[in-house]
């Protein structure tokens, strides 16, 4: 449904016939000049590109996924990055980082609202020139966002303009403010400002479906390779179906870990005011999980109707789809109640899963990868050279069935503990997981989190995969010294040659 493994010859390779093969490869790229131009290396800007398709959901976990029978087809007809991370486990610096390419110290993006987070700080430093859909639009790409985009935006906001401001770089912009009820919400399109009510019509998730789906209709007509972004807001709490999907799923309770209700060993002092769930928590997590399930469904069913649409406008076999998740959310799990922001699994190992040409089928992939690779991985796909400040790197290879070479050690957690919680949709009381202010370290065997406060968590994975013993404690002075070097180096580094040298780990 989602396309074969078969590319069709490139339209180049009869214009570059004789020339080297090493002119060849520069025929087929744009290449970003300093000041963020580009320059034309002679390929015309649509010969043989692919199309790229991408549905970000909004703090959907592992388990959700086996819920959603075409994100199912997908990886059987893909390859999935079983060890995908979220930079933060929050919505705002994630998908600033997924948008840039960079790591919040580098975005200046760490939290949802206030100094250091929101749509005001996305601006203030200048991200959204930096993300992927201005530089494939210089490419000679057709390119659409449609849904969430950045915590704090608002469909009416002017910038200046003497309309509804759009940003540059978008060829269509259908975008929500406060989405989260998917009812009774606003969308900005293409800087007109149009209001949705409360009918079944009006249920955003299926909204942006027929959007996309026109997107992709009027794309193949303008005969242009195209990038698409669909972000739902949906699971995100309060987690509201489709009226066809509320009754499903009767009875459905959350899934119980060997994590879930077990207290920490040796956890840090933000940790230990946990106690035990209380039955009415129990229950009152297996009603916020069947809601999150009934939630996916209209997810689920835009992404059987995008694959529909690839294959009926004959474009499957030249576009990659991509689905994924800004960051987890734990239920129950170490005795937290729901929600997210801790460096534990649950909260930032998320979904990631690719299908497209030659992509192979049903495969996995388990080299450490993370969502500042989504920007340069776009570029790469698209023919463009990623900019040399972005910190992450290119998927095209791993998700093609190569190897890479050299490859990280670490991936890296930033996470602010808000200043603000006003008009925060992910405010988190203190039983949900509110640590403060720490940086993590993922490898593939252990977890490092240093905080702000002094105190320190170290999971050794291999015997220990739910994270519930502390062995900070227990580490010599040298690994002590170690891990924070390499840690220290991913919080300064920039560029990804930069943030490569600093993800090695040296003990």
């Amino acid at each position: 449904m989602f396309g074969s493994r078969r590319r069709r010859p490139r339209v180049l390779a009869a214009l570059c016939a004789a020339l080297a093969i090493a002119m060849l490869a520069s025929c087929n790229r744009t290449v970003n000049t300093a000041d963020g131009a580009t320059s034309d290396t002679g390929a015309p800007p649509s010969a043989a590109k692919p199309n790229i398709v991408y549905v970000l959901t909004d703090d959907l976990a592992w388990n959700l996924v086996k819920y959603m029978p075409h994100v199912q087809q997908l990886r059987k007809k893909g390859t999935t990055f079983t060890d995908f991370f979220a930079t933060d486990s929050l919505c705002c610096p994630s998908r600033s980082s997924l948008l840039t390419g960079q790591y919040p110290h580098n975005t200046g993006v760490f939290t949802n609202n206030g100094d250091d987070g929101g749509y005001g700080a996305f601006m203030k430093n200048h991200n959204e020139e930096k993300t992927f859909g201005p530089a494939l639009q210089r490419a000679g790409y057709r390119t659409g966002f449609m849904g969430k985009y950045i915590n704090g935006y608002q469909p009416g906001d002017k910038h200046g303009t003497d309309k509804p401001y759009v940003p540059s770089g978008w060829d269509e912009w259908d975008v929500a403010g406060d989405g989260y009820k998917e009812y009774d919400y606003e969308l900005n399109e293409n800087g007109k400002v149009v209001p949705y009510g409360d009918a079944p019509k009006d249920y955003l998730t299926d909204v942006l479906s027929e959007k996309a789906t026109s997107f992709i209709g009027s794309s193949a007509a303008a005969k242009k390779p195209f990038l698409l972004e669909v972000a739902t807001f949906a699971p995100h709490g309060p987690s509201t179906p489709a009226p066809r999907d509320e009754d499903t799923f009767p009875g459905l309770e959350a899934p119980q870990t060997d994590a879930y209700d077990k207290a920490t060993r040796d956890a840090p002092k933000w940790h230990n005011i946990l106690t035990p769930l209380k039955p009415k928590e129990e229950k009152q997590i297996d009603r916020k999980f069947a809601k999150r399930v009934r939630s996916v469904q209209a997810v689920d069913d835009m992404i059987g109707r995008l694959g529909k649409t690839l294959e009926d406008k004959g474009l499957a076999d030249d576009t990659y789809v991509v689905f994924g998740s800004d960051n987890g959310f734990h239920m129950g799990e170490h005795r937290l109640r729901p929600g997210k922001q801790t460096a534990y699994d649950t909260d930032v190992n998320v979904p990631l899963v690719v299908a497209g040409p030659d992509v192979p089928a049903g495969e996995e992939v388990s080299q450490l990868a993370e969502n500042v690779d989504m920007n340069p991985t776009f570029l790469d796909l698209a023919g463009v050279d990623p900019p040399s400040t972005v910190d992450g790197r290119s998927l095209s290879d791993l998700m093609h069935g190569r190897t890479e070479k050299e490859w990280r050690d670490a991936v890296l957690v930033e996470h602010h503990h808000a200043g603000s919680t006003k008009d925060d949709p992910d405010a988190a009381p203190e039983i949900t997981g509110n640590p403060p202010t720490y940086a993590a370290m993922r490898t593939d065997d252990s977890l490092y989190v240093e905080f702000a406060d002094g105190q320190r968590e170290f999971y050794a994975l291999d015997s220990d995969p739910e994270q519930l013993t502390n062995r900070a404690a227990s580490l010599s002075a040298g690994q002590r010294a170690a891990l924070h070097r390499t840690l220290t180096a991913l919080q300064r580094c920039k560029g990804a040659e930069s943030c490569q040298d600093a993800s090695r780990t040296d003990g």
